[in-house]
Order: C-alpha cells, then sequence, then structure tokens
C-alpha cells in the first residue's frame, strides 16, 4: 500500500487510491454487505485488510468495484470533492472528503493539527493511513447489526469551479438529492485523516445514535452536544462542531 516516498503528485495519488480501496473494502467487509469470496487479503505492515473484488458469483461487488473505478476517474482530474456511501433507508453513512494542493483546488479542513505541506513525510502518511484503518475497524466491529434488507448507495460531489458541467465518471449518472433522510437521530463521528505533501483525505461517519450504544464511550471523545437534524446535508462546508471525533 505505501510507496517508499511521496515526492510526486503521481505517488499521492496512488496512495489515496490504494487507501480509499482499502476504507471501503474494510467497511463493506466488517458490516457484512459481501461475502467472504468477494475480498482477497492483504497486509499494511502488521495489519490484515480484506480488499474487494470483483466476484461473479457477486454482481454487487463488481458493481462496487466499477464505482470505485469510477472514484479513480474523478480523482485523478482533480474534480472529487467528497464521497458518500450510504446504507439505505438511511442507517449509516462513511463519508470522504478529499482536499488538493499544490495547484489543485483546496479545502479548509480546520485540522487541530495543522502543519505546511512541505513538512508532511512520508512517515506522518503511513502512520495516519494506519490509525485510520485501526480506527474503522474499532468501529466497524461495536456497531449493531444491519437489517437483513439493507441496501448500499454511492453518492459523487465535485468541485464546481473545475469540473465540466457535463462530466459524470464511468458507472455514474447525475443525480438530484441534496440531503438524506435518517429514519432515526444521527450521530456524527469524525474518524480520522490522512495528509500527503499533494492530497487530504478524510473520514466521517453518520449513523443512528441508537446503533452507537454499544460502542465503548473509552474510543469517543466527547464532542459538542448539538442537537442533530434528522435531514443530513451533503454540504461541503459542514460544521466541525457537530461531530465528535474517535479517539483510540
Amino acid at each position: 500500500v505505501f510507496p517508499n516516498k511521496i515526492s510526486t503528485e503521481q505517488q499521492s495519488l496512488m496512495l489515496v487510491k490504494r487507501l480509499l480501496a482499502v476504507a471501503v473494502s474494510c467497511i463493506t467487509y466488517l458490516r457484512g454487505i459481501f461475502p467472504e469470496s468477494a475480498y482477497g487479503t492483504r497486509y499494511m505492515d502488521d495489519v490484515c485488510v480484506k480488499i474487494l473484488r470483483e466476484d461473479k458469483n457477486c454482481p454487487g461487488s463488481t458493481q462496487l468495484v466499477k464505482w470505485m473505478l469510477g472514484c479513480y476517474d474523478a480523482l485523478q482530474k482533480k474534480y472529487f470533492n467528497n464521497d458518500w456511501i450510504c446504507l439505505q433507508t438511511i442507517t449509516e453513512c462513511y463519508h470522504f472528503k478529499f482536499k488538493y494542493t499544490h495547484n489543485g483546488p483546496l479545502l479548509d479542513f480546520s485540522s487541530k493539527n495543522k502543519r505546511n505541506d512541505s513538512t508532511i513525510t512520508c512517515a506522518d502518511t503511513k502512520k495516519a493511513s494506519i490509525l485510520l484503518i485501526r480506527k474503522i475497524y474499532v468501529l466497524m466491529q461495536n456497531l449493531s447489526p444491519l437489517p437483513n434488507d439493507v441496501c448500499l448507495t454511492m453518492k459523487l460531489f465535485y468541485y464546481d469551479e473545475v469540473t465540466p458541467s457535463d462530466y459524470q465518471p464511468p458507472g455514474f449518472k447525475e443525480g438530484e438529492c441534496e440531503g438524506m433522510i435518517f429514519e432515526g437521530e444521527p450521530m456524527y463521528l469524525n474518524v480520522g485523516e490522512v495528509p500527503t505533501p499533494f492530497h487530504m483525505l478524510k473520514v466521517k461517519v453518520t449513523t443512528e445514535k441508537q446503533r452507537m450504544e454499544n460502542v465503548d464511550k473509552s474510543i469517543i471523545k466527547p464532542g459538542e452536544t448539538n442537537v442533530p437534524v434528522q435531514v443530513l446535508r451533503v454540504d461541503r462546508d459542514d460544521p466541525e462542531e457537530e461531530n465528535q471525533d474517535m479517539n483510540v
């Protein structure tokens, strides 16, 4: 997964693509979306991860792999702003946000540990990547089981100022929905972020509050207690104060 160095934008892009694939694969595997046969096994240092692959006996996994290739296309063109993977009726939502630097679109992430891009080392990126995957593992293993009739959808959003109006990546079509409705009371979690000198990947999870009741409270930092709304807005500048941070 990790290059020996991240000195070029292409090396950074490859890492972000791989990390997105690992994160999405871990989420779908640990939530039991697809059968074991739809995954291969890889290692991130000492962390064993399952990687989603095309499986002729599982059309759903093949479709998601095609969606991921569409995400890669948008990432490579620097159009990709954020990606929402939703389990409907909205029970859980996984939100991947992207930032590009060096003449690409910029997005302020309000990080507590802001640093100049030039000071981000390969070791920093590697450490953040492994921590992100570990946090995903902890959260997925503690959430309540999903309903039997769960359905997965993926929504992509772009930087309007640089994205052609007629652009749609392979596997996607234009959508109209700007918000998603939770049946229960949603809870917002900041899972983590991974910086490189050229990109930033940030992962958030929104789930029904009742599904968090069995989660060990020690892995979640207390956040603001603003009353969350049932309609989850797909806004690019969603307020950080509505979120809680996972602390592993």
